[in-house]
């Protein structure tokens, strides 16, 4: 389940790609799909052992054009092993929520994320998200959990402030707001709930088929209810006297940096 849209975040062969909080790997999967050199991060070490085994996995079975590659290795978002300008194209998921300093984090993709490049940025949507907090405290109040919401235009103001410009917005999951909001209401642990049980089989079932009504249900949702707001942008390209040295390729960076991937 793709949160970016590939179509208005295109990627081509060979990119460096950084996806920072990748968590179960969904995009930087894909990213690898398309022939990108991709870079997981991720603090939670477990998840990140996953998308190293799945990496593995998906080299192994072909899922993977030849020259490109993947690594899985912890990180902390705020302080990245790599140097200034290492990547085309830097992805963030449905992380900033989590992080006190957001803006930090911002100003650390900027770093590692060279001029012309492009940046991705998915947030929960303001209206959705107030309705999971109004219905229950459990929702967020958990480590680690969601600590604000955006609105849309605070996100895209702090993109600008740290040097990016915004290209283009939308929202996507507009089939799962309902189901967050039926979690919120009987219980966001209680996932035996009939209502809950039936809609992540909907869910599941929308997921793995794609039929056509739930394709045409989600499109006409998504501007009403989209769980999550997705934002793109730019690092603007800078005059320069002299141009940058070759940035090292994210795979020799982390072999640097973290040594080999386990």
């Amino acid at each position: 389940m793709l949160t970016v849209d590939f179509t208005r975040f295109p990627l081509a062969a060979g990119d460096r790609v950084l996806d920072l909080g990748c968590g179960g790997g969904r995009h930087a999967f894909e990213c690898y799909r398309r022939g990108a050199r991709v870079v997981a991060v991720d603090r939670n070490g477990e998840e990140i052992r996953e998308v190293a085994k799945w990496f593995a996995a998906m080299k192994e079975a072909g899922e993977a054009p030849a020259g490109a590659s993947a690594v899985a290795m912890e990180g902390d978002a705020l302080h990245l092993p790599f140097p200034d300008e290492s990547f085309d194209v830097v992805i963030i998921s449905e992380v900033m929520e989590h992080i006190p300093d957001d803006k930090g984090v911002l100003a650390e993709m900027v770093r590692v994320l060279r001029p012309g490049g492009r940046i991705a940025v998915t947030v929960p949507r303001y209206g959705p998200e107030k309705v999971c907090w109004a219905l229950s405290d459990a929702y967020h109040e958990v480590e680690g959990g969601h600590i604000r919401i955006y609105k849309a235009d605070q996100l895209l103001d702090r993109m600008r402030e740290a040097g990016l410009k915004p290209y283009g917005t939308h929202h996507a999951h507009g089939l799962h707001a309902p189901y967050w909001w039926i979690k919120c209401a009987v219980g966001v642990d209680n996932d035996r709930a009939l209502p809950v049980k039936l809609y992540h089989k909907l869910l599941v079932w929308d997921i793995m088929k794609k039929p056509l009504a739930t394709r045409l249900a989600e499109q006409a949702l998504n501007p009403l209810i989209g769980k999550s707001f997705v934002a793109y942008a730019t690092k603007p390209q800078l005059p320069r006297l002299d141009g940058p040295a070759d940035a090292p390729a994210p795979d020799e960076t982390v072999a640097d940096a973290a040594g080999p991937a386990k």
